[in-house]
C-alpha cells in the first residue's frame, strides 16, 4: 500500500491513471486539481465517483466498484505549494501528509488551439513546475516522482515534413543539444524537466520522466483532435474534415497503454531519465479519418480544413528504450482504440453533443 498523490487528476490523464492506481487495491490516493481545466468529480465516468463528504478542504470520493476512495483538494497546486513551503499564508488547508509516489500532471493544457493561440496562458506552466519542484525538494520528500513531459519538448527542426524521423530520447541533451521546442508548451515542459534532473542530482530526489505523444481516449475532450473527428464519424459527416491538410501526422497511442508506462517508469526510473510513450507509427490525420469511416462502415470523402492550428508536420516515436528497459509495449491496436472511440461518440450524439464542423 502506498500514499499516491496526483497533482492536476482530474484531468484526462489523471482521471485515467486514478483508474488504473485503484485497480492495484489498497492505496491510498490523493489529488490536487482546481478544476481550472479538469472535470469535477461529479461527471467523471472513468472510473466513476460517489461523494462522501468533505472535511477540513478535503473532499472524500468512493471510487464506484473498485472499493476505493480518493480524496479531492480543490485549489490551485501553485497555491498550495507555496502555502505550504510558508511563502504566502495558509489556504486554512491541514498540512499535506508525506507521499509515497507522487505523479506530477498539473498544467495548462487545452489542444493545439490553446497552444498555438494563447501561449501565455500555458506558459503558466513554468510556475507550476518550479512551485512543484521546489516543494518536492523542500517540504514533501517523497519516495518517487513521476513528471509527465511531452513530445512538445522535441526540437522542431526534426519534425519537418520529408525530413523527420522517429524521435529519440536523446534527441534531447542537455549537455549537449536542447533546439527550439513546440512554443511555450514545448519550452515549459523542457524546463520541467532540467527541474526535475535538479531535483534528483542535487536533492537526491529519484524522478522519472515521460513523455508522451497523441495519446487518446474515448472520453477525452473534444477539443483534441482523435475524439472530434470520431464524432464527426459517428455523426456520419460528409466529407469529414480535419484541421490543416490532414498531411500532418502523429503518433497515436491508447490512454490505458499510457497509464501503465507512468506507473512503470515512476517505479523503475530514479535519475530523471526521460522515456517516450508511443507505438512507433506514425499516422496522417487524413488515413485516421479514413479508417474511422471504414470501421463506421459508410462511404464518405476526407477532406483537410484550412486556416486551422496544426502544429508540426511529422512527430512520431522510436519507443524502444521503455521497451527494452522497462518490458513496456502497446497492447491497444489503433484500430481498437477507434471502436471504442466511435462507441463512446455515439452516445454523446445521444446526449445532444453535435460535431463542431
Amino acid at each position: 500500500m502506498a500514499r499516491i498523490l496526483i497533482t492536476g487528476g482530474c484531468g484526462f490523464v489523471g482521471r485515467h491513471l486514478v483508474a488504473r492506481l485503484a485497480r492495484e487495491g489498497g492505496h491510498e490516493l490523493w489529488i490536487i486539481d482546481d478544476l481550472s481545466t479538469g472535470k469535477p468529480p461529479a461527471q467523471w465516468e472513468v472510473p466513476r465517483l460517489r461523494p462522501l463528504g468533505e472535511e477540513g478542504g478535503v473532499q472524500r470520493h468512493e471510487l464506484v466498484g473498485l472499493d476505493q476512495q480518493v480524496r479531492l483538494i480543490r485549489a490551485d497546486f501553485v497555491a498550495v505549494a507555496q502555502a505550504e513551503l510558508g511563502m504566502t499564508p495558509s489556504l486554512g488547508l491541514a498540512p499535506l501528509p508525506r507521499f509515497d509516489e507522487i505523479y506530477h500532471l498539473a498544467s495548462v493544457v487545452g489542444g493545439r488551439n490553446v497552444i498555438d493561440n494563447d501561449p501565455l496562458a500555458v506558459g503558466i506552466d513554468l510556475a507550476v513546475d518550479s512551485s512543484f519542484f521546489l516543494w518536492a525538494a523542500k517540504k514533501a520528500r517523497p519516495e518517487r516522482i513521476l513528471y509527465a513531459s511531452s513530445s512538445a519538448a522535441y526540437p522542431i527542426d526534426l519534425q519537418e515534413a520529408g525530413e523527420s524521423r522517429a524521435l529519440r530520447e536523446d534527441d534531447i541533451s542537455f549537455d549537449k543539444r536542447l533546439g527550439l521546442p513546440d512554443y511555450t508548451y514545448g519550452w515549459s515542459k523542457l524546463t520541467g524537466e532540467y527541474l526535475g534532473r535538479i531535483a534528483h542530482e542535487k536533492y537526491g530526489l529519484s524522478v522519472g520522466v515521460v513523455r508522451p505523444f497523441s495519446g487518446y481516449g474515448e472520453d477525452q475532450d473534444v477539443v483534441y483532435p482523435f475524439p472530434a473527428i470520431a464524432l464527426r464519424v459517428a455523426a456520419r459527416r460528409d466529407p469529414v474534415r480535419v484541421w490543416g491538410s490532414g498531411e500532418q501526422t502523429r503518433d497515436f497511442v491508447h490512454i490505458d497503454d499510457a497509464c501503465d508506462a507512468c506507473v512503470l517508469v515512476c517505479r523503475g526510473v530514479r535519475d530523471a531519465r526521460a522515456f517516450n510513450i508511443g507505438t512507433g507509427t506514425p499516422t496522417r490525420f487524413l488515413d485516421l479519418a479514413g479508417r474511422m469511416v471504414a470501421i463506421e462502415g459508410y462511404d464518405a470523402s476526407v477532406i483537410g480544413t484550412a486556416g486551422k492550428p496544426v502544429g508540426v508536420a511529422e512527430r512520431y516515436s522510436d519507443s524502444s528504450r521503455i521497451r527494452d528497459e522497462l518490458g513496456w509495449r502497446p497492447t491497444i491496436a489503433l484500430d481498437d482504440g477507434i471502436g471504442r472511440a466511435l462507441d463512446y461518440a455515439r452516445g454523446r450524439l445521444e446526449r445532444g453533443i453535435e460535431p463542431d464542423m
